[in-house]
């Protein structure tokens, strides 16, 4: 995902040179300036100090002892923390960088990658208004960006768009292994489930998915014999039983980070 944002920023016109990457491995670091020619460095502690913007984007299990070390600097009141890691509540971030930050969290999702992503984003007290903007113009490089009030509300879109494109691959592949079970052969059945996603995905950008549905769905016709199915095996209950449980297990876990189990 570090790798997504730095190439989106600098796909998106922001000068190399202004960003410093910062990683424990020294090939991970060459790979980074071979690729994007940005600056590199191991020490951490410098790099926040020349910074106005600083990227969390380490595993939620090593965020703690990372913000740590952070917090020996004296010089980080004003600066902005964005934090990329799932699950790591915004109170234990700036617990750990010794309080009063100004922090960002965010929610991305995969298609990120392809700078196609879907991005949540929920701001603590400190953050200034141009620093949030600040925050979304990065975030937008790498797909859109949506702000919550509440930072709970992050669990929901982890339910629906962090997980959710996991869901629609699920969905290809079960109409794929349909496909095949009605004579078509493995590739064929592959292709059309896989454009068909793509041509139905550019079309909900254009216009309301609910007009779109109805409009393909001909009184009588094999579409409506399919949504009907749908309908009548509860598809849409399914669907909420489903982000429910994805919704409760980011909950789950951020109480697992924020309260990490002792060794007796």
């Amino acid at each position: 995902m570090a790798s997504s944002l730095i190439g989106g920023m600098i796909a998106n016109g922001i000068d190399a040179a202004r960003i410093v990457a910062c990683d424990i491995l020294s090939e991970q670091l060459e790979a980074l300036q071979q690729q994007f020619s940005i600056h590199t460095s191991t020490d951490n502690l410098t790099a926040v100090n020349q910074a106005d913007i600083i990227m969390l984007a380490v595993k939620p299990q090593v965020m703690q002892a990372v913000c740590e070390q952070l917090a020996e600097n004296n010089q980080q009141k004003h600066k902005l923390f964005i934090s990329i890691a799932a699950g790591v509540h915004e109170s234990d971030i700036n617990r750990w960088l010794g309080g009063s930050r100004c922090i960002v969290r965010c929610m991305p999702n995969t298609p990120a990658l392809l700078q196609l992503g879907a991005t949540g984003l929920y701001a603590n007290p400190e953050v200034s208004e141009i620093q949030k903007q600040a925050a979304q113009s990065i975030l937008d490089t790498v797909g859109i960006t949506v702000w919550v009030d509440d930072e709970i509300l992050l669990d929901a879109v982890t339910a629906i768009s962090g997980s959710g494109p996991a869901y629609f691959f699920y969905f290809m592949e079960l109409l794929q292994a349909a496909g095949e079970k009605l004579g078509l052969n493995t590739e064929t059945a592959l292709k059309l489930a896989r454009q068909t996603a793509l041509g139905a995905a550019h079309m909900a950008q254009q216009d309301d998915i609910v007009d779109l549905r109805a409009r393909v769905t001909s009184k009588k016709g094999t579409t409506e014999q399919a949504i009907i199915s749908f309908q009548d095996n509860n598809l849409g209950k399914l669907v909420d039983a489903a982000t429910k449980a994805a919704c409760d297990r980011a909950a789950e876990l951020a109480k697992e980070l924020s309260n990490p189990p002792t060794n007796n």
